[in-house]
C-alpha cells in the first residue's frame, strides 16, 4: 500500500481530487489517501487574540463567563471540519481510492507528523490558498514540513469547481 497524506485547509473541490489522484495513477501499488484537516482552538484563538493587544488584565477575566459561548463556538468549528473532511475523503472515494481523515485540533506540522508516523506515509500533499508572505519567508505548512518530515513534501493551491485557484 502506498499512504499519502494530504493536509487541507478547506474541503477538497472535484478538480483537486482528480489532480491528487492523477498524481498517482501510474503506481503499480494500491494508494490510500489519509485526509488531515486542522481545526482552530476558538479558546486559543481568542485568548491569543487578547494577550497580543495586551488587553489580558482587562478583558481576561471576562473569558471565564464566555467559556460556554467559546465551547458552542469550538463544537461548530469541529462540525464543519468533520463535514469538510467528510466530503474530501468521499471525493477521492468515488474516483476509486481507498481514503479516511480526521481533524486535528494540534499545530498542523505536528499533526501531519504524527499521521505520516501512524499510516507510514511515503508522501505528502499540502493543499492550500496562495500565501504569499508565509512563503516568502519559507514559514508556510510545505517549506515546515519539508524541514521536519522524511518524505516527499507537494505543494498544491487549491482549486474551485471551476478548476480556478482559489484565492
Amino acid at each position: 500500500m502506498y499512504d499519502v497524506v494530504l493536509l487541507v485547509e478547506q474541503e477538497l473541490s472535484e478538480p483537486d481530487a482528480k489532480r491528487v489522484v492523477d498524481l498517482h495513477q501510474d503506481l503499480p501499488e494500491p494508494v490510500k489517501y489519509h485526509v488531515l484537516v486542522p481545526c482552530h482552538n476558538a479558546e486559543a484563538g481568542v485568548e491569543a487574540s487578547i494577550s497580543a493587544l495586551g488587553t489580558a488584565d482587562l478583558y481576561g477575566a471576562g473569558l471565564v463567563d464566555q467559556r460556554q459561548e467559546l465551547a458552542e463556538a469550538q463544537k461548530a468549528i469541529d462540525s464543519e471540519a468533520k463535514d469538510c473532511t467528510g466530503r474530501s475523503v468521499q471525493r477521492l472515494r468515488a474516483l476509486g481510492y481507498q481514503a479516511d481523515g480526521g481533524i486535528s485540533h494540534d499545530r498542523p506540522i505536528d499533526a501531519l507528523r504524527a499521521t505520516v508516523d501512524k499510516v507510514t506515509g511515503r508522501e505528502v500533499i499540502i493543499l492550500t490558498r496562495p500565501h504569499i508572505v508565509a512563503e516568502f519567508f519559507h514559514l508556510d505548512w510545505t517549506n515546515s514540513a519539508r524541514r521536519h518530515l522524511g518524505v516527499p513534501v507537494l505543494h498544491l493551491l487549491e482549486q474551485d469547481e471551476t478548476g480556478r485557484a482559489r484565492s
